[in-house]
């Protein structure tokens, strides 16, 4: 029972980026906007926030860096695709090959300025990111190491995703973006103002993106920088999204099914298999939930009838 109690603590702990990457991908495809540059924006993000989280010591500057490291990235992929309507896919291609490069050189330029040759986060912010203790509650048996066990990102991930939930479904802006990207040209005629709420939201779940990027940076990689830190994460987000069936608060079950996937390897005892093959799993099960997926379309549950298609207004 304990092992199985480490092991869904320990899937939680390694999904929590997967749930930021899938919640900002959400809100960019309710926009319209299919993006493929998840990868690139939480790269730019991880970079961002574990530079301004090393030399700042301050756990709270380096999300706000984080989340605004993501969100030039997509208010750079904003510009080409809303305003000068640049192909999606290509756009949000070239988004991850750029944050991914970025990130990659800007840590190789402080790495080299590291007398060390190393770049750990100091142990000051190292503190302010370990699990919340909750007096009275992470000491119960069971419920404790389950619920109330977490660090800061797991809980404000959760937040963010019940926050996002209620704004899609509940709200009149919400209302109105999911307008947009089922059918702008009809959204733009009720007087919704089609390109600043695409504006607003594409940059948005971006800056969400970013902070699923710095988590990999701090946490998964325990506060150590390293090339690549993001690890394709921002892929399998992108196949999350269909998962999750749009929905943000399925996407925190799903993010943490996924991240159990991810550690399988740790809990499973080993009987010759490779450990390539453990390498591969996440990714194998991304390709197996798009293949049944487009097998069972559910207009309920499916992909935003003008996600991927750029709004010209004058074509209307």
């Amino acid at each position: 029972m304990e092992m199985v109690i480490k092991f869904i603590a320990a899937a939680v702990i390694s999904g929590t980026p997967l749930l930021y990457g899938t919640v900002g991908e959400i809100l960019n495809e309710k926009s319209g906007h299919l993006n493929l540059g998840v990868e690139g924006m939480m790269s730019m993000g991880a970079v961002s926030g574990f530079m301004v989280g090393y030399y700042s010591d301050s756990f709270l500057l380096s999300l706000i860096a984080a989340f605004l490291g993501g969100a030039v990235g997509a208010a750079i992929y904003a510009v080409l695709t809303v305003t000068f309507m640049a192909d999606q896919n290509v756009t949000g291609l070239t988004l991850t090959i750029f944050g991914i490069g970025l990130g990659n050189f800007l840590g190789l330029y402080y790495l080299g300025l590291s007398e060390s040759g190393t770049l750990k986060l100091p142990e000051k912010i190292t503190g302010q990111m370990r699990s919340i203790n909750i007096e009275g509650l992470s000491n119960l048996p069971v419920v404790g190491k389950l619920l109330f066990s977490y660090n800061p990102f797991v809980y404000l991930g959760i937040v963010i995703a019940i926050v996002l939930w209620w704004y899609l479904k509940k709200t009149k802006t919400g209302l109105s973006l999911r307008a947009i990207g089922e059918n702008p040209s009809a959204a733009d005629a009720a007087g919704i103002r089609v390109t600043k709420l695409k504006y607003i939201n594409i940059i948005l779940g971006g800056g969400i993106c970013g902070i699923g990027g710095v988590y990999c940076a701090m946490i998964i990689n325990n506060g150590v920088w390293i090339s690549n830190s993001v690890g394709g994460f921002g892929w399998i987000a992108v196949a999350l999204v269909i998962f999750a069936a749009w929905s943000p608060v399925r996407a925190i079950f799903g993010s943490f099914v996924f991240g159990a996937f991810n550690i399988l390897r740790y809990y499973v005892p080993s009987v010759g298999i490779p450990e390539a093959f453990y390498d591969m799993l996440p990714f194998l099960v991304t390709a197996l939930v798009l293949i049944v997926t487009s097998i069972r379309q559910s207009k309920e549950n499916s992909q935003p009838a003008g996600c991927g298609i750029n709004y010209f207004r004058e074509d209307r």
